[in-house]
């Protein structure tokens, strides 16, 4: 029997919000577990108790509240923002292979951070000017510069191949790479070395509660502003002629898109370092759940993003504990495969 169009939309809202209710009840476990586990291990009722406020000061206390609960909400709302920023740049460039990583736009925001850390220490800036202003300034410039660097490369010839793009913006990433290399070696000291290499590899560990602020409400603001621009996003699905002739300027909104990806990922880049193929991987998990739809799609990318780097995190800091390594390392383990799994699975996306 045939089920009406009423009834499809009805099957597919179920689909969403059973999927939006496991994902919740999976990034709650995921923190729980992120505060309960490491080197040191907390039993889960502890670890509510001082959630709650109801346990006595004590060191257990310390680690939930002080310690893990700032770097486990860092992680989810890096890793949410990261998966959002992938979803939206595969549909700007019509390209699933497409990631602020792959793009070399993490690169730029992290030798806009790494040029601030360098110059801070130069000019004596205060470690509170750096990390509220200067670092996220600097990370959100090279974003923007690295991405309208990529994305001019991929329009050469008249025309905007997907797979110059990807090209691109691995060359342009090996740049910005060497870059902060070189950044690295001139300086006159090595007292930024360990803060240079947290950039370049990407990590959690120095999560403090003064950082959370900016990162979640530029998360809030920027899904909020991408999730109004769900329309257009699926109109660019069809194609840039297909979207100009149903009325969308593409260019413009292209561009002013590219603005605010840009501005969300050097802001989020600045507090985590480059944390590579989040934003590659999550987008194509969740279009298996709820489709391509970008209204539908958004809240359960973000979910699943945070789902996936307190996971990362977490598996970060226990499986070689107390040592802790840096979840951008892990998330490449990952992404890497996942990579070449999809080049091969879909070797039109990258067709020059």
């Amino acid at each position: 029997m045939r089920t009406s169009p009423k009834g499809d939309r009805r099957d597919a809202r179920g689909r969403r919000l059973l999927t939006l209710t496991g994902l919740t009840v999976a990034l709650a476990a995921a923190i729980l577990a992120g505060l309960a586990l490491g080197s040191v291990r907390i039993p889960p009722g502890d670890v509510v108790e001082a959630l709650t406020g109801r346990a006595e000061p004590s060191p257990f206390r310390t680690i939930v509240l002080d310690v893990r609960l700032p770097r486990v909400l860092l992680g989810a709302a890096v890793g949410a923002g990261l998966a959002v920023i992938g979803t939206v740049l595969q549909a700007l460039v019509r390209n699933p292979l497409a990631d602020p990583f792959l793009l070399g736009v993490s690169s730029g925001a992290s030798v806009g951070a790494v040029s601030a850390i360098v110059l801070g220490g130069v000019f004596g800036l205060g470690a509170a000017l750096s990390t509220t202003v200067t670092i996220p300034a600097a990370s959100f410039a090279g974003a923007l510069i690295s991405l309208v660097l990529v994305y001019s490369l991929a329009r050469s010839g008249g025309g905007f191949a997907t797979g110059r793009l990807i090209l691109a913006g691995v060359a342009v990433s090996y740049i910005l790479t060497a870059l902060t290399s070189l950044i690295l070696v001139t300086a006159d000291s090595a007292d930024h070395l360990k803060e240079v290499l947290y950039w370049t590899l990407g990590g959690l560990g120095s999560a403090r509660w003064g950082m959370i602020a900016l990162p979640c409400a530029a998360l809030l603001v920027g899904t909020a502003l991408l999730m109004a621009l769900a329309r257009p996003l699926d109109l660019l699905l069809a194609g840039e002629e297909g979207a100009t002739v149903l009325g969308l300027d593409a260019a413009r909104f292209r561009a002013g898109v590219f603005v605010l990806v840009s501005l969300l990922t050097g802001v989020l880049v600045a507090y985590s370092g480059a944390i590579g193929f989040i934003g590659l991987m999550v987008p194509h998990a969740a279009r298996m759940l709820v489709g391509a739809a970008h209204r539908a799609l958004l809240p359960v990318v973000a979910l699943m993003g945070a789902v996936f780097l307190v996971a990362a995190d977490l598996a970060a800091r226990t499986v070689v504990a107390p040592q802790d390594i840096p979840v951008g390392v892990l998330t490449a383990l990952t992404g890497g495969p996942f990579f070449l799994w999809l080049l091969r699975r879909r070797p039109e996306g990258v067709a020059v």
